[in-house]
């Protein structure tokens, strides 16, 4: 489930606290979660409703002025079913809070080797993530489909590989392309001088 850009703030305040998606089949659960760029959404509730329950209060809650705005938003399609949901901010995304941490103890290098040496032993194409965190590194901001053909590969299989890395709090993920985070460049600062 994503949110426009213009909606964050209010993802991250808690002022916007609904969404309605039109949906096969719904992409959350109640009682999870949702990880974006203004922080983790705990999901409270999933339900089927039909365009007329809508309100005016709901649809503040989800963003937009009134109800009209709110159903013009909504796609057309006949084949799926209109969902609410019902979310509120649970903190900042915890990617975030090891993106920033530059001071990497031996221990922390030696488990992101660990990591990463994984990655790469499950790799049908050979090591991956030492070249792909340098690639970044010397050409931040460049679109990933530039950054894929540098490497060789299709642009979704290196999207979800810079995905991977992320997870790890290594890069940060911009418009158009990635950088390194604090401590990416940390750890490709104590990978070059080994």
């Amino acid at each position: 489930m994503l949110f426009s850009k213009e909606l964050w703030p209010g993802l991250a305040d808690g002022s916007i606290r609904v969404a309605f998606r039109c949906w096969k089949r719904p992409t959350v659960k109640s009682g999870g979660t949702l990880r974006t760029p203004a922080g983790v959404l705990a999901i409270d509730a999933v339900a089927t409703i039909e365009p007329d329950q809508i309100t005016d209060a709901d649809a503040v809650l989800a963003g937009f002025d009134n109800r009209r705005e709110a159903l013009g938003a909504l796609p057309g399609a006949a084949d799926r079913t209109l969902y609410r949901i019902d979310f509120h901010h649970a903190g900042r995304d915890p990617r975030t809070a090891l993106q920033e941490q530059a001071a990497l103890t031996d221990a922390d290098v030696a488990a992101l080797v660990a990591r990463l040496d994984r990655l790469d032993e499950r790799s049908t194409d050979g090591p991956w993530t030492r070249p792909v965190l340098q690639l970044i590194d010397r050409c931040p901001a460049r679109p990933a489909a530039e950054l894929a053909v540098t490497m060789g590969q299709d642009r979704t299989r290196f999207k979800r590989r810079v995905r991977r890395l992320k997870e790890l709090g290594l890069t940060v993920s911009l418009s158009p392309g990635y950088r390194l985070s604090a401590r990416g460049a940390a750890l490709l600062d104590r990978l070059g001088a080994e």
